[in-house]
């Protein structure tokens, strides 16, 4: 199976201008993206309180993504105007990535961040997928999961979309028991996690479970 990459670009935004920002990712950034070589698609998450964004895209390999580097940051300095924010970058691999449907208007994402030790990165995704990703799976409300990863660093990201707020919510506390227990098992870290409105839904990576 191809490795699908992806790029990460976090603003922290002024709370004020996210719907401007939002508009501006839908009507120039996706387009413009879209006529780049290699690229999938992308999405984009939103917590309003914060002012925390997060627009991830997706590449067919790793090449075509470096090779976008100069483009990406010129897309990135002008939405961190409109959002008037700041930007960070992370780089990915996509290791898992599963639907049971499409999300619809209104959907919501639980993101976590962890980091292991980088040699015990591989059996920390099996774990997420053997472990984690069933037991989530069989909630009510469940659109997605996927799991990307940063081999250097040990670093990785999972996020679980739900149709509602009000889904995450309901399964909070099994959702923790269940990621606590996987983290737990793979000697992981559990550096942050997040909830997150999601405003574009346009990854468009194929079914890689």
């Amino acid at each position: 199976m191809p490795i699908v990459f992806a790029r990460s670009t976090t603003i922290h935004a002024h709370p004020s201008y996210i719907d401007a920002g939002i508009r501006h990712v839908r009507d120039t950034v996706m387009p413009t993206l879209a006529d780049i070589e290699g690229c999938l698609g992308m999405s984009l998450l939103i917590d309003r309180g914060s002012g925390r964004c997060i627009a991830t895209s997706s590449w067919r390999d790793d090449e075509s993504m470096r090779a976008s580097e100069g483009a990406v940051r010129t897309l990135r300095d002008e939405a961190a105007r409109i959002f008037h924010g700041t930007t960070e970058v992370s780089r990915w691999e996509i290791a898992v990535m599963h639907r049971d449907h499409h999300s619809d208007r209104g959907a919501w994402c639980r993101v976590t961040w962890i980091r292991t030790e980088p040699a015990h990165m591989d059996r920390g995704v099996d774990l997420w997928k053997m472990g984690e990703l069933p037991k989530v799976e069989e909630l009510d409300g469940f659109c997605s999961a996927s799991l990307m990863i940063d081999r250097a660093s040990g670093r990785g990201v999972s996020s679980m979309t739900f149709d509602s707020a009000e889904a995450i919510e309901r399964h909070r506390e099994r959702l923790d028991g269940i990621r606590a227990a996987v983290v737990r098992e793979a000697g992981a870290e559990i550096l942050d996690t997040c909830e997150f409105e999601l405003a574009i839904a346009h990854l468009h990576v194929p079914e890689m479970a």
